[in-house]
């Protein structure tokens, strides 16, 4: 029996459920919401049935959606399989992938990922580098690294990157705290307060970056190795912090900190995976790459789609 549902349909329905919306979920899937919109109602106008409720929010699927939603659940995990399986028997199963890290709140998502990766990749022996590396492009380039976690695209000869995600950075402070009355905090907000970061250069902290250096504001400093000495640093009014929204949003729930936002245009950070130009068509490496991105997007919360190509 012909049918109209392809593979690019059933993604749009993934990303409509991971994120509730359809601007969201166009900006997941890299198309305009229009584009969006008009694949949904070619779908609608072939069963003659909407896919899901416009007005609520998060939307909903109706029954019909629901039933398409479930096939994208079970086809496209079978087609990404079949794919990993192709590109073992072109290329081998076997390898290593080791993986430097320049940034102390990815934990919180590539282990899961690894998690992910293992059983599928079972003879690629998969590791992390010891301990957070200010250098990771430099270990790619000495081959003591495979891959590498950045947040910056810096142009090196015979380095290669592709996009993960951006995310949303949020200023946390205590609950009583005077900063907490306000929604949006402005770079002029942190001149009288104590900057709670990790022991990393200015240039990798895009808060001093991108908001306050840029203005002449170089706050008082309190440093700390761990992202839960930072939040129990701030909850008990020693000072307020910026941080990845995924990071704080279990302590939100809990009432140790509040969240706002930075700027009037939400301050955002982005992570790479860089690569040796030379690993770029290694397939375990670009399985890798698609596991954290599809794993980052289905279970953290105020993350992006970055819209780059691959350099």
């Amino acid at each position: 029996m012909d049918t109209i549902i392809e593979l690019r349909h059933l993604r749009t329905l993934i990303a409509l459920e991971e994120t509730g919306s359809v601007s969201l979920a166009a900006q997941r899937v890299f198309l305009t919401q229009s584009a969006l919109s008009h694949q949904i109602r070619l779908l609608e106008n072939h069963f003659d049935t909407p896919l899901f409720e416009r007005k609520s929010t998060p939307l909903r699927f109706t029954p019909a959606g629901e039933r398409l939603l479930k096939l994208a659940h079970e086809l496209l995990p079978r087609v990404a399989h079949a794919e990993r399986d192709l590109i073992q028997i072109i290329q081998g199963e076997a390898g290593e992938l080791r993986v430097a890290v320049e940034c102390h709140t990815c934990f919180d998502w590539l282990m899961p990922a690894m998690g992910v990766f293992r059983p599928q990749w079972q003879q690629v022996e998969l590791d992390i580098v010891s301990g957070f590396q200010a250098d990771p492009v430099g270990l790619l380039l000495n081959h003591r690294a495979d891959l590498a976690i950045v947040s910056e695209t810096n142009p090196v000869s015979g380095i290669s990157y592709q996009p993960l995600f951006a995310y949303e950075m949020v200023g946390i402070c205590a609950p009583d705290h005077t900063l907490s009355e306000k929604k949006i905090w402005q770079a002029n907000d942190f001149i009288e307060e104590t900057l709670i970061t990790y022991p990393v250069p200015d240039d990798m902290l895009d808060l001093l970056k991108k908001v306050l250096l840029p203005q002449g504001i170089n706050p008082m400093r309190r440093h700390s190795e761990l992202t839960i000495a930072i939040i129990q640093l701030v909850a008990s009014k020693r000072g307020i912090a910026a941080l990845p929204y995924w990071t704080v949003m279990p302590y939100l729930e809990k009432n140790y900190v509040v969240a706002r936002q930075i700027g009037d245009t939400p301050l955002r950070s982005e992570l790479y995976a860089a690569m040796r130009s030379e690993d770029v068509s290694c397939g375990y490496i670009q399985d890798f790459c698609n596991i954290v991105r599809n794993e980052s997007f289905a279970n953290l919360s105020g993350l992006h789609p970055l819209d780059f190509q691959a350099a």
